[in-house]
C-alpha cells in the first residue's frame, strides 16, 4: 500500500503534522512520500500512484486556505481520484474562534466532488501537535488505513 502526504507551512507547525501522520503509516508498513503542496498539480494525480492521499494544509488569515495550497484546492474537483481514500488535516489556531481550522473543511468539500474515498474525518490542529494531537492524528491515519484495506 503506497500513501502520499501534500503538505503546505509556514511556521513548520503543519510539516509536524505531517510527519506524525506519515511516521503513523510507516509504522503501518505503508510506503509513505511526503511532498510541498505548492509543486504537486491535482489535475496530475494518478490512482494508481497512490492509495491514500492526505493533504496536510494551514488556515490563514480570516479562515482561508494557504496561498500555496490554492493551484491544488481549484483543481482538485476535475482531479482523477477514483478509489483513492483521501483525509484532510491541518494546524490553526483557536484564537480566530469560527475561522480555527476552516482550510480541513474547506479541503474537504473539495474532495467530497471527487471519485475518492474519504477516510477520516479532518483533524484540527492548534498550532503544533501535542500529545493529544499526536493522538488524533495516529488515529487517523489509523483509520485511513482500514478504509484503503476495505475498498
Amino acid at each position: 500500500m503506497r500513501a502520499r502526504i501534500l503538505y503546505a507551512t509556514l511556521t513548520g507547525n503543519n510539516e509536524e503534522v505531517a510527519d506524525v501522520i506519515m511516521t503513523e503509516l510507516q509504522r503501518l508498513q505503508v510506503e509513505t512520500t511526503k511532498e510541498d503542496i505548492t509543486y504537486v498539480d491535482a489535475l496530475d494525480l494518478d490512482p494508481a500512484e497512490q492509495d491514500i492521499l492526505v493533504t496536510v494544509v494551514y488556515t490563514f488569515d480570516l479562515g482561508t486556505l494557504a496561498d500555496e495550497a490554492l493551484d491544488f484546492y481549484e483543481d482538485l474537483p476535475d482531479a482523477n481520484l477514483n478509489q483513492v481514500v483521501y483525509g484532510v488535516a491541518g494546524s490553526g489556531d483557536v484564537y480566530y474562534g469560527d475561522d480555527y481550522g476552516t482550510a480541513v473543511d474547506l479541503l474537504e468539500a473539495q474532495f467530497e466532488k471527487t471519485a475518492g474515498i474519504k477516510g477520516a474525518s479532518g483533524v484540527k490542529v492548534n498550532l503544533r501537535p501535542d500529545v493529544p494531537a499526536v493522538e488524533a492524528l495516529q488515529k487517523f491515519a489509523q483509520q485511513l488505513v482500514q478504509t484503503a484495506q476495505k475498498r
